[in-house]
């Protein structure tokens, strides 16, 4: 009876308890929540501070788009045109303005249909893979390419494409004549997306074997019990944990789109390729550092950074619509 007594006791003190009005706790102000968080706010400072001086204070040199800009007179005093939008105007009457942005699509499109899926498939199959060893081997050897440098990359590509190169080794293994894989733009986009996905998939994939290493272990248990297969493992574990990590990276990569890899196309440009391979990048640098059309150029580029903008929007406002949860705002 005590013990009932006692229980009871407890269940009817919970119940008063709930039925008593809670005490409002004093609203915190803006600076006394500043003050409370100094710790961490100080330690962002830095990174704040950095952003600030590289990446905001430089955004008004696009005045430059809109002004006969003389390097001797600065960007304030420097004429404004008439009409501000002259350069833009200037730009979509060139005749390869429009070629220019479809060959820019085109390499920005195909490198994400590529690029993107890569490092999520090969950081799925090396949590799938069982040894350890063998495990850490391959994310190492994966993570080289990163970190040799383009000129190196497009050295490479042209030694393997010439007429006695590797690729055409391969393609005479295959039964295919040889052909110098650097002549003309037929070989470009394969070589171009195939250095990139080789070059980024094993340092895009640690992003995802961090979000894949919380995984409740418990649920590969379950799923063994309930006689899960493999695939039914990556679906309905695997798939749903990285899902929110891949979602907030492409609609980034969106962003990137019209932002070709200025410095690979420019080095494998030659003279039988380079008015079919000629991007919104490389069009700028021709313009704004060889012919020293400063203005045109940032117009051109600031024109490229508009539409990325709306890119990058425009996924996330589509991300939201779908799942609020994985949008960046």
């Amino acid at each position: 009876m005590s013990d009932k007594t006692s229980a009871a006791g407890i269940v009817g003190a919970k119940k008063r308890k709930q039925k008593e009005p809670q005490l409002l706790q004093p609203k915190k102000s803006f600076w006394q929540t500043l003050w409370r968080q100094r710790s961490i706010l100080l330690l962002a400072l830095p990174g704040v501070v950095l952003l600030i001086i590289f990446r905001y204070v430089p955004m008004y040199g696009i005045l430059i788009a809109f002004k006969n800009y003389k390097a001797a007179h600065g960007v304030w005093g420097s004429a404004w045109l008439d009409p501000l939008w002259k350069n833009f105007a200037m730009f979509f009457k060139n005749v390869n303005c429009w070629p220019i942005i479809w060959n820019t699509l085109k390499v920005g499109v195909l490198s994400l249909l590529f690029t993107f899926p890569a490092p999520i498939i090969f950081a799925i199959l090396l949590n799938e893979t069982k040894g350890r060893l063998f495990k850490k081997g391959a994310q190492t050897i994966s993570y080289i390419p990163h970190f040799i440098s383009v000129v190196v990359i497009c050295s490479m590509l042209n030694g393997f494409g010439s007429t006695t190169g590797l690729f055409n080794d391969l393609r005479e293994i295959m039964g295919f004549a040889r052909v110098d894989m650097n002549y003309g733009d037929q070989y470009f986009l394969l070589e171009y997306i195939g250095s990139a996905v080789w070059q980024g998939m094993g340092w895009g994939s640690i992003i995802y074997l961090a979000a894949l290493s919380n995984v409740d272990t418990t649920l590969y248990d379950v799923a063994n019990i309930d006689g899960a297969n493999r695939w039914q493992k990556i679906k309905n574990i695997a798939w749903p944990t990285i899902l929110p990590t891949a979602a907030i990276m492409l609609i980034m990569n969106v962003g990137n789109v019209l932002n070709a890899d200025f410095t690979k196309i420019l080095l494998m440009q030659n003279d039988t390729n380079r008015s079919s391979l000629d991007v919104i990048a490389t069009f700028v640098y021709q313009k704004g550092i060889v012919e020293g059309k400063f203005s045109y150029s940032t117009a051109v580029n600031l024109f490229a950074s508009i539409i990325s903008f709306i890119l990058v929007y425009g996924a996330n406002a589509f991300t939201r619509k779908i799942n609020p949860e994985n949008s960046l705002w």
